[in-house]
């Protein structure tokens, strides 16, 4: 994904630079099985004009974007280093669930946000009921809400388990406070998963 720098008061409060509302909707066969998971994200504000004017967008700032170029910015956060995980971790009680690359599925933007899409194709299909979901950067320069909402498909529902604030907090505090704040900047403490939302799935019978 793109990244840009900010300049904060402190080490405490250098992250997240990035704030994504994400949205997630699970494929589900007739068998129930979960076969794959779309996913937006729309920008923040200020993520999203930064962009703009790096890639010479939206000159009128009305924080529209013509066809042409809703097309030059497709994709521009779709290629991923080797190692990136796409934020997006699926698991079972059996371990992790492996994803195929993203597959685009367009750029919008909505009221000056960017907004994109991607698929995410299982590498083998799971019973929908037995996944777990979670959306997290693991060194939390982006931080992300469920504010766009989960559907699944079919007769399942998805249930969110909100993260501990409290814990995560403790836990950052105590990784920082270990911490010189030159080795903080070099190196944030991996605390994003602490920061998720848990989402696991219900299906009806």
């Amino acid at each position: 994904m793109l990244v840009f720098p900010l300049a904060l008061a402190s080490p405490a409060t250098a992250h997240p630079h990035v704030f994504i509302d994400a949205g997630l909707q699970v494929a589900v066969d007739a068998s129930g099985r979960a076969t794959g998971v779309t996913v937006t994200w729309e920008y923040d504000e200020l993520y999203s004009l930064i962009s703009f004017e790096d890639l010479g967008l939206d000159s009128d700032y009305d924080g529209q974007l013509t066809p042409e170029e809703l097309e030059q910015i497709d994709g521009f956060d779709l290629n991923w280093i080797d190692g990136y995980e796409g934020d997006l971790y699926l698991s079972t009680a059996a371990g992790p669930v492996a994803m195929g690359p993203p597959e685009g599925r367009g750029v919008t933007a909505v009221e000056g946000r960017i907004r994109s899409s991607h698929f995410r194709p299982l590498a083998q299909p799971v019973p929908a009921q037995e996944l777990t979901l979670r959306v997290y950067d693991p060194g939390f320069y982006t931080a992300y809400g469920l504010g766009l909402g989960i559907t699944i498909d079919g007769d399942c529902r998805a249930e969110v388990i909100p993260a501990d604030q409290d814990t995560a907090d403790a836990r950052l505090n105590t990784l920082l406070a270990a911490r010189s704040p030159d080795e903080v900047e070099m190196d944030f403490p991996a605390v994003g998963d602490a920061y998720a939302d848990t989402v696991v799935i219900r299906c009806a019978g």
